[in-house]
């Protein structure tokens, strides 16, 4: 039985199996194909993404590697060379069968005897009148020689033989790769490791802490992937390539070359197939892309969509991008069909050919036994199918060698700051006197921005020192630079009189205690995170430094005391409870310097108090800086220095820079003001209050946490996300660990949306149907030639072959056709499925309630990412996927009918190792996905030590502690490397097996056959039938099993998709439920208001807000910020609901209110406007997407909006784009646009948020107009920073910390001189 058989279905998996029959394609190709790689990767970057040769991936090899890589490459070069050995056996049976079959047929006729072992005729005259030479050729025919059960036995043993070595190859062959890798890549998972801990602090502000977390799985099981078994894998095929080869030439090279000659044209197919595919997957993902494009922009103003109604309009405009997508993703699914057929089209003329001129040498040249003719035929096969499948290993090759280049420049780079270094010298003594000279100093990641410029400051020895200032001045920069964290690009640092780039980095860190905002402790005991601060600490040490910080009461109350766990980031305990711990942590060191970064800034009050007190108790004699924006805490200090845009402008005691009024004072004012109002709150209720203030305390904990450290400088909104990252991590473990286990979506329901393509389905499943009946049919006809090989009369035998060749051609055409028909049919139902889902996907995203949007899992990208894949993916599940399944069905069922029609014997005999021949097809298919998956899990232990590392970089790097989570680490790769070994072993043994099992069915379904023949006279050519049949589908059938493009994960893409329609927004935009009424006045009552934003339940945005507004009114809110004065407008456009309290508009609650009638009825204009990337006009239509707007009511808009002047200046006029987000306008235009969509709507309700603060003079000038000119008539509400903008507003409410503390016309205000005076008098900036 021809093992090529069994192989032949492979052809199905295109352009990775085989590419090509053809042996010199495939390396072209493959050499193109790198070569175009590398040609783009030219285009974007000067260096290519490859700069490691393949045999540099091993440069961490030990000896002893080195010998099993070269005892395994042995091993593959002998298992690779059993196949073609086995055809040579094959052929030899052949022959016995045909000769024992040409006997009996010669026996039949009754003119014949057998006489001495030779074939006579029993009357001798008869024959006289016969050619001399038909009588020379019949004395050949030797008879009664022949017991065929025991040729057949002997035959059986040589399989067996065979398999059984083929096993013990295939298992040492794996096994010692496997082994080998696991070893190499523990060094390279250890150096990667090790050096990247040795980093400086700047070089993780240009790589993100995901990234290299990344690095550390993903990659690095790519080089894996890359030196274990593929390589093993692509020296056997490559073996079997050459041996296959060997054989043709030599057996006979006349048929070799026919072959050989006609292969190309399937190398051609493949090669145009992948060029072609590779196009139509070009455009279809531009398609996708730009609708990918529009919904990005969307989500990303998602506030801006949804304030005014547009999403409706947004669908429609990404469903008309959808269109290409589908159009190109169809013409994909039929070209590739079409190239199947086409290349399954040649192969069956392949066979046609080689069986025609092959048996025309056997038959009338006599050049060839039938054997021989076999043996050429299929080595060539088995030759080019081995090289095609080797081909598809050269991938991991490539894909490990991009993924070394990093992993290996990394272990090559020396750091700037190597905190594992010995040298640098240590002070016997340090009095603790700290200078900044003349410091100039930008941060790695954004060199652009100047964070310290030309800073001087002193800090005396046994001081405290504050430093105060807005955010983003550089006073956590300037205690960074202490830490050495970063080295300054001017200026120096010193450390009594000494610069300390030249003290050991090591020594100087160990005299620094640092206390930060957000504290992080790391997820173990209590007693083991105040042990990190410093090595060797007794117990009795800890326990003194927790009663300083205050920290020993609490942790004796807790049940396990000392040992209790924190839990991830120190999620268990609360924020003053971390906060103590760390300062505990901080004392165990007995540190000569305290930096103190807002240590208290995000607690409430209660805490605060504790957390204050002990830090005063730990100051006395230390060095101390402290930062805060509480004056509370830095009242007391020695010195008050005050930063302003990197420089220390002022320093003094607090009375000193009180009179000074600059950057101190107006920090002082404000507070002051918001302290007494919360105070006399906090009596009343008798409850403490957290603060508003911590909104922005978070932020600054964004410059430490360092992956974000970019965000905040480029994002305005980082705000949002750093607060929510950190104070929310723990609750999002655990919702993050809910989501993941998502049950699979039911295949039903995922039909049901595909419902509508049904007649395509059905024509697909049809074509499908036909081409499974392909397989068994080729084994018919394999059969038949063989049997036509023994008929005696040669006219016969040449019409017979004739016919069968014309009937293999006839397969090939019927092949075409299905081929090209499934795959048509299924893309279409396919790519009509995906453009229905993500229309309804992004339908149902645009109608979740603007909180959702919050949670940064749902971040725009996120989103985008997730309408791109999963929709795409649930195509697997439906259409392609019944196709895989109906054409394995009607595989094996063809396959079996046939074989139970010629001999049920048999076929029961050969149906033993049906699972078993399924099997190892499926293993075989799972080995060229790799088993990436298992190493993964394994790997979880030190994933999850590398991530704490690498996320909490800072605060190791502040401890010290770099080495012992370096040694953590690599305790922690011990047992995955023991996993990977047992797993080898696995591994090997399930690789020899099904390898083997073939040999080992057919040596017995071959004996089993003899018998037959022998006993039963079963004819020889239906024992071929009957196992090539059974064995080709089995095959087949594993490959199928696993070849299904990922069915799991569509269910489960499915199952998320299903998740997010299924979802109830809480504030529905769609539904019609809600009151609405005709005479909308635009009378808003907020009434004891208060609410936290649902991303950080723990921080108070307001905190009983009261305020009202009569129609026709203007309302001006002023305050810091983070006093919840946006909040209050999104509110009132019903983006959130109030917690407590209730939003009254013209008496109707605003929970009662319907969401799209109350939306339709507020215009807003906000700092920032989010204009789309349209036209003028469609932008200024966008305001009220209710109706068609008419070009003349866009006139007039613009003209109320000061902006028709300018409009008509442009050449495009009112059709000119505005880029990107409005990136082709200025300011101030983009301002006026954003008024003229606000007017459009003619809305009862204006809301202007700092419409014009972002403006200069000029500018504001005109957009101020406009605005006063929008506000007649209309409700309006103000948020302002600027004086000028609110001085004649009816009523003006100052806020802090989330309630109003005083309010009243400017007049008024000014008479009562509290806060609002204060700010007008000094004019100090209200924010």
């Amino acid at each position: 039985m021809p093992t090529g058989s069994v192989k032949l279905h492979s052809i199905k998996k295109l352009g990775e199996e085989n590419s090509s029959f053809a042996n010199e394609e495939p390396n072209g190709a493959y050499m193109t194909m790198v070569d175009t790689k590398k040609d783009k990767s030219y285009s974007k970057k000067k260096e290519p993404a490859i700069r490691i040769g393949f045999f540099q991936l091993f440069r961490f090899a030990s000896c002893q590697e080195t010998l099993m890589m070269i005892l395994g490459s042995l091993c593959a070069v002998l298992h690779g060379s059993a196949q073609p050995l086995m055809l040579l056996v094959f052929g030899m049976l052949t022959d016995t069968f045909i000769e024992y079959d040409i006997e009996l047929q010669e026996l039949l006729d009754p003119r014949k005897e057998c006489v001495n072992n030779t074939i006579q005729w029993k009357n001798r005259s008869e024959a006289d009148w016969l050619d001399s030479n038909k009588t020379d050729e019949m004395r050949n025919v030797t008879c009664g020689l022949l017991d065929i059960e025991y040729e057949m036995t002997n035959f059986a043993y040589y399989y067996v033989a065979i398999g059984l070595a083929v096993f013990l190859l295939g298992y040492f062959q794996i096994s010692l790769w496997v082994k080998s890798a696991a070893r190499q890549v523990k060094i390279i998972r250890k150096m990667y490791f090790r050096k990247v801990m040795r980093m400086e602090i700047g070089w993780f502000d240009c790589n993100s802490t995901g990234e290299l977390n990344t690095r550390m799985s993903d990659d690095i099981n790519k080089i894996n992937d890359a030196i274990a078994d593929q390589v093993g894998i692509f020296i056997q095929r490559f073996t079997t390539f050459v041996c296959g080869f060997a054989i043709g030439f030599v057996k006979g090279w006349k048929l070799t070359l026919v072959i050989t000659a006609a292969s190309p044209l399937i190398g051609i197919g493949a090669a145009l197939m992948a060029l072609f595919v590779a196009k139509l997957t070009g455009r279809e993902l531009l398609a996708y892309a730009e609708a990918g494009g529009v919904a990005d922009e969307v989500l990303t103003s998602i506030r801006t969509v949804a304030a005014f109604g547009g999403q409706q309009k947004e669908v429609e405009r990404y469903d008309r991008n959808l269109i290409w997508a589908q159009r190109w993703g169809i013409r994909k699914g039929l070209i590739m069909g079409f190239f199947t057929g086409f290349m399954w089209l040649v192969i069956f003329l392949c066979y046609s050919l080689a069986f025609w001129y092959g048996s025309s040498l056997v038959v009338d040249a006599h050049e060839y036994t039938p054997g021989t003719l076999l043996q050429v035929f299929f080595g060539v096969l088995i030759a080019a199918m081995n090289l095609g499948q080797a081909s598809s290993c050269l991938e991991a090759f490539a894909a490990g060698r991009g993924a070394a280049t990093i992993i290996f420049e990394t272990i090559d780079r020396e750091p700037e700051i190597d905190c594992l270094s010995e040298a640098g010298y240590r002070l016997d003594k340090v009095k603790g006197d700290i200078e900044f000279h003349n410091i100039t100093f930008r941060y790695p990641s954004r060199p652009d921005v100047v964070i310290l410029d030309q800073l001087s400051v002193a800090v005396k020895s046994g001081e405290t020192t504050a430093f105060v200032g807005p955010s983003g001045a550089g006073k956590s920069t300037a205690v960074q630079l202490i830490q050495r964290f970063y080295d300054p690009n001017e200026g120096m640092v010193t450390l009594d009189g000494h610069d300390i780039r030249g003290l050991n980095i090591q020594w100087l860190r160990s005299l620094i205690g640092i206390v930060e905002q957000e504290p992080v402790l790391f997820a173990t005991t209590i007693a083991e995170n105040i042990r990190y601060g410093r090595p060797g600490v007794t117990m009795d040490d800890i326990i003194d430094a927790t009663k300083e910080a205050n920290a020993y009461n609490f942790i004796m109350d807790l049940p396990q005391k000392f040992d209790t766990l924190v839990g991830e980031g120190g999620g268990q305990m609360s924020g003053g409870q971390k906060q103590r711990i760390a300062i505990s942590r901080a004392l165990v060191r007995n540190p000569r310097i305290l930096l103190l970064d807002m240590a208290t800034s995000a607690l409430d009050n209660e805490s605060e108090a504790v957390v204050q007190d002990a830090l005063d108790k730990v100051r006395m004699g230390r060095t101390t800086i402290s930062i805060a924006h509480r004056l509370s805490t830095i009242k007391n200090a020695d010195v008050i220095v005050g930063f302003e845009h990197g420089r220390a402008v002022e320093r003094g005691r607090h009375d000193e820079l009180l009179e000074r009024q600059g950057v101190y004072f107006t920090l002082v004012t404000l507070q002051s003001q918001g302290d007494k109002a919360l105070n006399q709150m906090a009596s009343n209720e008798g409850t403490s209050l957290s603060r508003a203030e911590s909104y922005r305390a978070s932020l600054r904990a964004s410059i430490r946490r360092r992956t974000r450290s970019q965000l905040s400088n480029l994002i305005p909104d980082a705000k949002s996300f750093i607060s929510q990252a950190n104070t929310e991590k723990s609750a999002y473990v655990e919702e993050e660990q809910v989501e993941e286990c998502i049950e699979p979506a039911p295949v039903t329901r995922i039909l049901k949306f595909n419902a509508p393509e049904w007649p395509y389905m059905l024509f697909g499943t049809v074509g499908a149907a036909i081409n499974g009946g392909v397989n068994p049919m080729y084994s018919l006809l394999f059969s038949q030639i063989l049997a036509t090989f023994s008929i005696p009369d040669p006219e016969v035998q040449r019409k017979e072959i004739d016919g069968i060749c014309v009937f293999f051609v006839l397969v090939g055409v019927i092949s075409f056709m299905t081929q090209m028909l499934q795959g048509y049919a299924f893309s279409k139902s396919g790519e009509l499925l995906t453009r229905r889902l993500r229309r309804m996907g992004f339908q149902a995203m645009l109608g979740q309630e603007v909180g959702w949007f919050d949670d940064h899992r749902n971040s725009p990208g996120a989103l985008t990412t997730r309408l791109a894949t999963d929709a795409s993916q649930v195509q697997g599940a439906t259409g392609s996927q019944i196709g895989m399944i109906v054409n394995s069905i009607t595989n094996i069922g063809v396959a079996i009918i046939i074989s139970f029609y010629f001999s049920w014997k048999l076929s029961l005999v050969i149906m033993c190792f049906l699972p078993f021949l399924a099997l190892s097809g499926g293993f075989q298919a799972k080995m060229l996905t790799g088993f990436a998956k298992q190493d993964k899990e394994a790997m979880e232990a030190a994933g999850q030590i590398s991530s704490e590392a690498l996320n909490n970089i800072r605060t190791i790097a502040g401890l010290g502690k770099e080495q012992s989570f370096v040694e953590m680490f690599e305790t922690h790769l011990e047992a995955p490397y023991r996993a990977a070994k047992k797993k080898a072993n696995v591994y090997g043994a399930c690789y020899g097996f099904s390898q083997c099992i073939v040999f080992l069915a057919n040596s017995a379904s071959y004996r089993f056959g003899g018998y037959l023949v022998s006993q039963e006279g079963l004819h020889f050519s239906l024992v071929f039938r009957v196992i090539s049949a059974i064995v080709t589908s089995g095959t087949a059938l594993g490959r199928a099993s696993s070849y299904t493009p990922d069915y799991a994960k569509a269910k489960i893409s499915a199952a998320r998709f299903f998740q997010l329609l299924d979802r109830v927004p809480k504030i529905s935009v769609y539904s019609n439920k809600g009151d609405t009424w005709s005479d909308f006045r635009g009378n808003l009552q907020f009434v004891d208001c208060k609410f936290t934003y649902p991303t950080r339940p723990d921080i108070q945005v307001l905190n009983g807000l009261n305020v009202s507004v009569k129609p026709g009114q203007t309302l001006a809110f002023v305050g810091s910020s983070g006093c919840g004065k946006s909040t209050s407008i999104q509110l009132l456009e019903r983006f959130y609901d109030p917690d407590q309290g209730s939003l009254v508009i013209d008496g109707h609650e605003s929970t009662q209110v319907n969401v799209a009638f109350l939306r339709s009825k507020i215009g807003i204009v906000s700092q920032e406007p989010v204009l789309f990337d349209c036209s003028i006009g469609d932008n200024i239509k966008y305001g009220d997407n209710q109706r068609d707007v008419s070009m003349s009511d866009v006139v007039s808009a613009s003209k109320k909006a000061q902006l028709h002047d300018f409009v008509m200046t442009l050449p495009e006029k009112y059709d000119t784009n505005v880029g990107s987000q409005g990136s082709q306008l200025s300011r101030g235009q983009k301002q006026r646009i954003a008024i003229a969509r606000a007017i459009i709507r003619d809305p009862k309700i204006l809301l202007l948020d700092e419409a014009t603060s972002a403006l200069d003079t000029e500018s504001e000038k005109t957009v101020q107009e406009a605005l006063d000119k929008a506000r007649e008539g209309r409700t309006c509400i103000v948020i302002a920073h600027r004086l000028s903008t609110i001085q004649n507003a009816d009523i003006i409410a100052v806020m802090s910390r989330g309630f109003v503390i005083e309010q009243g016309r400017h007049d008024q205000l000014m008479a009562l001189k509290g806060a609002y005076y204060k700010l007008v008098t000094t004019g100090a900036p209200i924010s």
